[in-house]
């Protein structure tokens, strides 16, 4: 149901990829962290992108109140359907990119911390 895990794990390798292609050039460090960044924003960006792409038809059934909430499939982490289905929404559209950011960032500044013990 588009459950963004894959994402978030994706995450690990997509930060070492992203450090090794950035630590290729001879740039400043302050650059090199710079860069990372910002690519590891724009593969998170991305993933905001697809779930909205993925849930916004559910932010519609939300709108109506004619919509059965209660058997859409989502868990019911809180104990209201509603605030339930609301709470989901904002954990897959929302907080599962900030993770992947995290996670993103975290395995790129691992794997240059890595790479530069390596290279002393």
């Amino acid at each position: 149901m588009g459950v963004p895990i894959f994402c978030i794990l994706f995450g690990f390798p997509l930060g070492w990829y992203i450090t090794k292609r950035v630590s290729a050039s001879t740039e400043q460090l302050y650059q090199k962290y710079h860069k990372i960044f910002n690519l590891s924003l724009f593969a998170a960006i991305f993933t905001i992108i697809v779930m909205l792409i993925v849930w916004g038809s559910a932010i519609l059934i939300h709108i109506h109140s004619s919509s059965d909430i209660q058997n859409f499939g989502h868990p019911y982490i809180l104990y209201d359907p509603k605030t339930s289905f609301i709470g989901w929404l904002i954990l897959m559209i929302i907080i599962s990119p900030l993770l992947q950011l995290i996670v993103t960032i975290f395995a790129a500044f691992i794997t240059l911390i890595r790479s530069e013990k390596n290279s002393l």
